[in-house]
């Protein structure tokens, strides 16, 4: 898949399957998103989140990239339509003549990563990269899709969705995991 990087790191594997455990405590779950968000900021470089669990990547980002205003998109999934609602938008200044890291743990639908390059691009936004932990084939289709020029850097490309829209195997709830709800 054109402009699909998965990232083959010893370390990030070891993240992976870290995340991947049931049993992780969210603690070590979140520590864990903001290590691995770290090798991705690297290998993505040669920030907006999208809320809630893209939070737990900012900081593995700005980890390397000090100086970047960070912004935010508040979305939630509609549980019926699988679709993002949104509930909040906090845009820097200046987003028109900077090169945008869109983070978001999961990479599933591909309907938060291009609603938010959508919003984001209404905001004068012209030069994205789109950053997650893991990926679906559908979601990379969607977004190549709506956004042929937007790179994806990633983790691991899973099998695909289950009859609920989940990345399988996934993480989980990746927002729930980093924040213990």
């Amino acid at each position: 898949m054109e402009k699909l990087t998965v990232v083959d790191h010893p370390l990030l594997k070891r993240d992976l399957t870290i995340l991947r455990r049931d049993e992780t405590p969210h603690g070590q779950f979140r520590k864990t998103v903001s290590d691995a968000a770290s090798i991705l900021a690297y290998e993505a470089m040669r920030d907006i989140d999208i809320m809630r669990a893209g939070l737990g990547m900012v900081d593995g980002f700005v980890r390397y990239i000090p100086e970047a205003r960070v912004g935010h998109l508040g979305m939630q999934r509609d549980e019926e339509t699988y679709r993002p609602v949104d509930y909040y938008s906090n845009i820097p200044e200046g987003i028109e003549s900077a090169h945008v890291f869109v983070v978001d743990p999961m990479l599933a639908t591909g309907g938060s990563a291009t609603f938010a390059i959508n919003h984001l691009k209404e905001h004068g936004g012209e030069h994205f990269t789109f950053a997650c932990l893991v990926t679906a084939p559908e979601g990379v289709a969607r977004l190549r899709e709506e956004h042929p020029e937007v790179p994806i850097v990633t983790a691991v490309l899973d099998r695909g969705l289950d009859e609920n829209a989940f990345i399988r195997p996934g993480l989980g709830d990746a927002g729930d995991r980093i924040f213990g709800t």
